[in-house]
């Protein structure tokens, strides 16, 4: 559910108090399906233990599967899915069904929102949390439209989400009528 502004920039109608916005990547189901095969392996090899060339080489292995299998499915689990709140003070990124790893930026610290038509994994080194020196932080599900937060430290944040121009400019008012007195 979203809360979006449909006017001009200059209308004179109410702000929404919040605006949501999310993204899925469905593809990465499939890597927690692989982990979850991975996991499901290292339990059937400690159940069914007819190894005979000894207990170490079993061990290794059951452990190996079932660290392998938990590695994959919570680390693709974390990041199928974004959620994105924009309130009066801040921008709050979640990740995950369960909200973790979670970022919290004032909209005080930001300079100015722009709309990115592409952001790909590949210019991030893949998708999940991810910070490059050179462009900033960014947090990447999928291929497609993205919000950046330039900051006041010089700093940029990057966020794939679905209708990110909508968020743009509800950004872009509510910086507005923080900076101006007359608000």
């Amino acid at each position: 559910m979203r809360d979006h502004t449909h006017g001009e920039r200059g209308s004179t109608e109410a702000l929404p108090e919040v605006w949501t916005g999310s993204a899925t990547n469905r593809v990465q189901w499939l890597l927690a399906l692989a982990g979850a095969l991975c996991l499901a392996l290292g339990i059937e090899l400690a159940v069914d233990n007819m190894w005979t060339t000894g207990i170490a080489a079993l061990a290794m292995s059951v452990v190996g599967c079932i660290a392998a299998g938990l590695l994959i499915l919570f680390g693709t689990l974390a990041f199928v899915h974004v959620a994105v709140k924009v309130d009066k003070d801040c921008l709050e990124v979640r990740c995950g069904h369960m909200g973790v790893p979670r970022r919290r930026i004032l909209l005080s610290h930001v300079v100015r929102a722009e709309f990115a038509q592409v952001v790909c994994p590949r210019q991030w080194g893949g998708w999940g949390y991810r910070s490059r020196p050179d462009i900033g932080t960014a947090v990447v599900v999928r291929r497609g439209e993205g919000l950046v937060l330039s900051l006041g430290d010089g700093r940029k944040f990057t966020v794939t989400v679905d209708d990110a121009e909508a968020a743009v400019r509800f950004i872009r008012r509510r910086l507005s009528t923080v900076r101006s007195p007359a608000a």
